[in-house]
């Protein structure tokens, strides 16, 4: 890919007071995106106009190359106005972290990405769960596959919770390869090439926006270079979904945002509500008062575990990286007590769909689902511990 052939990338502003703005255009939409389950195309248009679909592209690509801690911040934000185009800006952001650090995209699909990113939104998603097998990171193998022809591969197969839905522009597929020895590895797949069928699966509690539909391939032709194999460790695939890497922490990031869009509802809703019997608003009792005590201080737990494992990993502190796995499901664990805090304290209101609350504690219960699962990560840690 040569310089001349790059596409001009926005390059965003990241200001606290500009990522306020985009919450806010994001948020505006939120409700809407909720009620219909179609893709939240404002919301989108909203990102990538601010140039945050894209904060990841390398510079040596022409994008603005933001670290991992300037990632968050984005994620946060987005999340706290729509965790629905939180998540999809989540895979895109993250699918342009790994080709920023790895670099294994063919050249000729990458820049194609690049050119649809500069004209409007591109999203990327790497399509991992089967039906059948589940998510991956819980262990198997993929039973879509990569079948040899004369001009390279074609591809076949069912995938689940394939997030993005139509509205991806490129496909990452894990699927396995039929030589007599076979390979595990990736597909890079044109989201419009043909043979891909979408069925749509998806309705779902929380993050009804985000498309998770399940997607059909049939026979789908794609080129040589289009597989990317996944490397064996000592002669055995494990699926690196299993393990939290400080990449990954783009989705407990959304889900703060999540916790912050309650906690203003929660003032804003404290400050309006005046019962005939108190004679002022709510907000002025000792009792409120202590339950936005006790949201902040989740809040403010989950953002500093946030941003500490990325600060320490980005100084060279490698000490807690066997701990990323179990501070993902701190993370987790303090946004959703915030919400749930907010929730049942203010009790009928809360769950009408009348105010914004039940949308954040079915939004923000989502982060449950995102490898690795608590479970997972508190039985690896356990055995880590013991067998030292």
């Amino acid at each position: 890919m040569t310089a001349t052939a790059l596409p001009t990338l926005r390059q965003p502003d990241l200001s606290d007071q500009a990522l306020a703005a985009v919450t806010a255009e994001v948020a505006a939409t939120a409700e809407e995106y909720d009620r219909s389950g179609a893709i939240p195309a404002a919301g989108i248009a909203a990102a990538h106009r601010a140039g945050l679909l894209t904060a990841t592209v390398a510079e040596r690509y022409g994008g603005p190359g933001v670290g991992l801690l300037d990632t968050v911040r984005i994620l946060v934000a987005l999340g706290e106005g729509d965790p629905s185009v939180a998540l999809l800006a989540a895979n895109t952001l993250a699918t342009h972290q790994g080709q920023a650090t790895a670099g294994h995209w063919p050249q000729d699909a990458y820049a194609d990405l690049l050119r649809r990113s500069a004209e409007g939104p591109a999203l990327v998603n790497a399509i991992r769960a089967e039906p059948e097998l589940g998510a991956p990171a819980r262990g198997g193998l993929p039973a879509t596959t990569a079948r040899r022809t004369a001009a390279g591969w074609s591809l076949s197969g069912r995938k689940a919770y394939a997030t993005g839905g139509a509205a991806l522009a490129y496909h990452v597929v894990w699927a396995v390869t039929d030589e007599p020895e076979q390979r595990v590895g990736h597909l890079i797949v044109p989201g419009d090439a043909p043979g891909i069928t979408w069925v749509d699966t998806w309705d779902h509690l929380g993050l009804r926006a985000s498309n998770t539909h399940d997607v059909i391939y049939d026979d789908v032709a794609l080129s040589v270079d289009a597989f990317i194999e996944i490397p064996r460790v000592d002669g055995v695939y494990r699926d690196p979904a299993a393990a939290t890497g400080v990449a990954s922490f783009g989705h407990p990031a959304l889900y703060v945002g999540v916790a912050r869009a309650a906690r203003s509802a929660f003032v804003r809703y404290a400050r309006e509500r005046v019962p005939t019997a108190l004679g002022r608003p709510i907000a002025e009792t000792e009792r409120i008062q202590a339950v936005a005590g006790e949201i902040d201080a989740q809040i403010a737990l989950a953002e500093t575990l946030l941003h500490g494992a990325l600060l320490r990993a980005e100084r060279g502190d490698t000490a807690h990286l066997p701990q990323l796995s179990l501070l993902k499901v701190q993370i987790a664990r303090a946004a959703i007590a915030a919400v749930e805090t907010a929730v049942a304290a203010l009790g009928n209101p809360a769950l009408s769909r009348h105010q914004p609350f039940e949308r954040h504690l079915r939004d923000v219960l989502c982060v449950r689902v995102h490898p690795p699962q608590e479970d997972a990560a508190l039985l690896a840690a356990g055995r880590r511990i013991l067998s030292t």
